[in-house]
């Protein structure tokens, strides 16, 4: 199976791409990789010149800009690359016949969720910052592209198995290698704080699913190996919630960094976008029927990695949100 990541040397993608290489489907060629300069969000060709060229069986779209700030100070660059990108790479790969899997996110939710629950399948989006109205922007595209009614179902009445088939992943909180995530600059803040003898400031009103690209990227590759099952859209995160600064004290423990965390508001910092309060997404079945594993699991298996790079690059950061 001819299996194309774009955005392949990113957290995700990178993930991804690790991930398709032992699966049994993949081919000994293994995936095909999509990055920078020959795909690239900006460039209004890329999608359909790929295509062309690799005549792929199924692309992961994993692509995006993800800097939720600078999405909010440059809002028309954000519906560039996470909308109108979208538009040009769904009309040509539905086109080809080529299956398609969206990476969305929480943030296509406003956060104002009060009972507890994770955002359903059925809730109704609603953004409140510009990164996420992109992102619902590209899904409205892909399953406009797609031919897909309000449930996901064709709009011509054929069965997934009949034409091209369009999942739409939506997952929140992604860490993982190489680095530069929450529990890294957490781990890098901390240490600075503890040097000077201070309190760690943390946000303690912002609640998520911390995900692990490495069991996210598994979940996509179940999805292929399914088949025609995978179409429509899933929540796929780790088990569990946590706030910003749960999440932070679970990360300094795993890494014996002993500092007190003082819990803040997210106001205590000012920013151009506004994050949603409850990030919490409610996972949907697996093809296989297993959830992913509780975020602490996975957590406790990325750490030992994250202390080798502490080790390897050393440095001290700033408080983070």
């Amino acid at each position: 199976m001819r299996i194309a990541v774009t955005g392949a040397s990113g957290r995700l993608g990178r993930a991804i791409l690790a991930a398709l290489a032992d699966a049994p489907f993949t081919g000994i060629s293994g995936p095909l990789a999509w990055s920078r300069p020959d795909y690239d969000l900006d460039d209004v060709g890329a999608a359909a010149r790929l295509i062309a060229r690799d005549q792929p069986e199924v692309i992961v779209h994993a692509a995006a800009w993800t800097d939720v700030d600078g999405c909010a100070r440059q809002p028309e660059i954000a519906q560039r690359r996470n909308a109108e990108a979208v538009v040009r790479l769904s009309e040509a790969a539905a086109g080809s016949g080529t299956d398609l899997i969206l990476i969305s996110t929480n943030e296509v939710f406003d956060g104002r969720r009060t009972d507890g629950l994770g955002y359903r399948l059925d809730d109704r989006p609603n953004p409140i910052n510009t990164y996420g109205s992109s992102k619902l922007a590209g899904e409205a595209a892909a399953a406009t592209a797609y031919a897909w009614t309000p449930d996901g179902a064709s709009a011509h009445g054929s069965s997934p198995a009949s034409g091209p088939a369009l999942a739409i992943v939506r997952t929140a909180w992604l860490y993982g290698p190489p680095g530069n995530d929450f529990p890294e600059k957490i781990a890098r803040a901390g240490e600075h704080a503890r040097a000077a003898g201070e309190s760690l400031r943390v946000v303690g009103d912002e609640t998520g699913s911390p995900t692990f690209t490495a069991d996210l990227a598994d979940a996509i590759v179940e999805l292929i190996g399914c088949g025609e099952r995978f179409a429509g859209i899933h929540h796929v995160v780790n088990g569990g919630a946590a706030t910003r600064a749960a999440w932070a004290r679970a990360a300094l423990a795993g890494l014996a960094i002993d500092v007190p965390i003082m819990e803040v508001p997210g106001s205590t910092w000012t920013r151009a976008s506004t994050p949603p309060a409850w990030a919490v997404l409610e996972p949907t079945r697996m093809p296989s029927g297993e959830p992913l594993r509780p975020w602490t699991a996975a957590l406790a298996d990325y750490l030992p990695a994250l202390r080798r790079q502490l080790a390897v690059r050393p440095g001290v950061g700033a408080a983070v949100r």
